[in-house]
C-alpha cells in the first residue's frame, strides 16, 4: 500500500509537470521521495528545476540523487554537465569521470569529456573520444558540431565545414551549430556565406549581441556600410558586457571618419573593461588590446586605460585566424535545454590554449572577430596600422 501511494505521487508529479503546474509537481514529488526514495523520482524533481532555470536548485536535487544511488551513470552524467556549464570543471570531470568508470560506453558522458578537452585545446585527444561516441550514436548533431570545431582548432577549415554542413543538416534549427558556420565561413574570407549562416543564427537566437557583431563585421566586408552600422547599433543594445562590440563599431565609425561616434564607442569600451577587470582576473586577447591602443592614440583616448597582461602566441600573427580570437569575458556557447545535448556546443568555439583565445583559463568564450582594415587613406600615419583584414 506504501508503495502503492508512491507512485501515486510521483505519477502525479509527473502530470502536473506536463501541465506545467510546478508548484503542485514539486510537492507530490516530495510527498513521493518521503514516502520511499527512488531515482526517477529525484530525475524528474530535478528537471523540474531546470525548466524554471534554476541550475543551483537542480544541483542540489542532482547530489541528494547521487548520494542515494552513487552507482547511476545518469546522475552522474546530469551532475557533470550542470558543473560545467556553471564552469565548475573540477566537479565536472569527477562526476563524468565516475560516470565512465561505472559505463565505459556513455556516450553522454564521453562526449563532455571529449568536450572538456576541446576546451583545453587537445583537439586530438578530443577526436579520439569522439569516434567512440560515433559508434554509438553517428546522427548526433552535438557530435559533429564538436568535431568540426576541432578541425577548425586545428585549422583545417574545409573539413571543419563538411562537419558542421552534417551537424545542420541534422539539426538546422540548432542557432549554435549556425554560428559557428557563420564564424568559419568569416575566417575563411567568404562573406556571403557567413551572411547566410549568421542572418539564419539570427531568427533563432534575436537577442545575441554577439551575433549582430558578426553581422556585422560580414556586412563591412561586403562593403554594407549602412546596413553593418544597424547591427553594429543593435549589438551595442543587447550587449552590456563585451568591450568587443563597442572596438568593432568604434573602428568602423572612425573608418567612416566619424570621431566623435568612435570616441564614445571608445569609452564605452572602456567601462566595461574595467568592470571585467574588477570582476576577474581573466586577460585580455592580445589582438583586441593592440587595436584598441592604437585607436585609442588615433582618438587620443584611453591613455589611462592598463590592461591585463596578455599570454602571446607566435601564431596569433597568422591572417587566416585573425576572425577566430577569442575573449575571455564571454560566456560558453552552451544549453541546458535538453541535458543528453548539453554539450552541442560548450566547446565550440574555440582555439587551443596556447593561443591569443585560449589562456591557462578553463572557461573559454566563442570566437569573434575584429572588425577589418578601414582605408589607409582615411587613417593618420601612426594609426595606419590599427586594424587588420579579417
Amino acid at each position: 500500500m506504501l508503495s502503492m501511494s508512491k507512485e501515486i505521487c510521483h505519477n502525479l508529479g509527473v502530470c502536473y509537470i506536463y501541465l506545467k503546474q510546478f508548484n503542485k509537481a514539486q510537492d507530490q514529488l516530495h510527498n513521493a521521495l518521503h514516502l520511499n526514495r527512488h531515482d526517477l523520482t529525484y530525475i524528474m524533481l530535478g528537471k523540474i528545476h531546470l525548466l524554471e532555470g534554476d541550475l543551483d536548485k537542480a544541483i542540489e536535487i542532482y547530489k541528494k540523487a547521487v548520494e542515494f544511488s552513487p552507482e547511476n551513470t545518469e546522475l552522474l552524467t546530469t551532475l557533470g554537465l550542470l558543473y560545467l556549464q556553471l564552469g565548475i570543471y573540477q566537479k565536472a570531470f569527477e562526476h563524468l569521470g565516475n560516470a565512465l568508470t561505472y559505463d565505459p560506453t556513455n556516450y553522454k558522458a564521453i562526449l563532455a569529456a571529449g568536450s572538456m578537452m576541446q576546451t583545453h585545446g587537445d583537439f586530438d585527444v578530443a577526436l579520439t573520444k569522439y569516434r567512440v561516441v560515433a559508434c554509438a550514436v553517428p546522427e548526433s548533431p552535438p557530435l559533429w558540431n564538436n568535431i568540426g570545431m576541432c578541425f577548425f582548432g586545428k585549422k583545417k577549415y574545409v573539413a571543419a565545414i563538411s562537419c558542421l554542413k552534417r551537424a545542420n543538416y541534422l539539426a538546422p534549427f540548432d542557432w549554435k551549430i549556425l554560428y559557428n558556420l557563420g564564424l568559419v565561413h568569416l575566417t575563411m574570407q567568404q562573406y556571403a556565406s557567413a551572411f547566410h549562416f549568421l542572418s539564419a543564427a539570427i531568427n533563432f537566437q534575436p537577442k545575441m549581441g554577439e551575433l549582430y557583431m558578426l553581422l556585422a563585421v560580414a556586412l563591412t566586408n561586403l562593403e554594407d556600410t549602412e546596413n553593418a552600422r544597424r547591427a553594429y547599433a543593435e549589438a551595442v543594445r543587447l550587449d552590456k558586457c563585451n568591450p568587443l562590440v563597442n572596438l568593432n563599431y568604434a573602428v568602423l565609425l572612425y573608418s567612416q571618419g566619424e570621431k566623435g561616434g568612435a570616441r564614445a564607442q571608445y569609452q564605452e569600451m572602456e567601462k566595461k573593461v574595467n568592470l571585467l577587470k574588477d570582476g576577474s582576473s581573466l586577460d585580455f586577447d592580445p589582438e583586441m588590446v593592440e587595436v584598441a591602443q592604437k585607436l585609442g592614440a588615433a582618438l587620443q583616448v584611453g591613455e589611462g586605460l592598463v590592461w591585463t597582461k596578455p599570454v602571446k602566441d607566435p601564431k596569433s600573427k597568422h591572417r587566416t585566424t585573425s576572425t577566430s580570437k577569442a575573449t575571455s569575458f564571454q560566456q560558453p556557447l552552451g544549453s541546458n535545454q535538453a541535458l543528453g545535448q548539453a554539450m552541442s556546443s560548450a566547446a565550440a568555439c574555440r582555439k587551443p590554449p596556447s593561443g591569443a583565445g585560449g589562456t591557462s583559463q578553463l572557461t573559454k568564450p566563442p570566437s569573434l572577430p575584429l572588425e577589418p582594415e578601414p582605408p589607409v587613406a582615411a587613417q593618420p600615419p601612426e594609426a595606419s596600422a590599427q586594424t587588420r583584414e579579417k
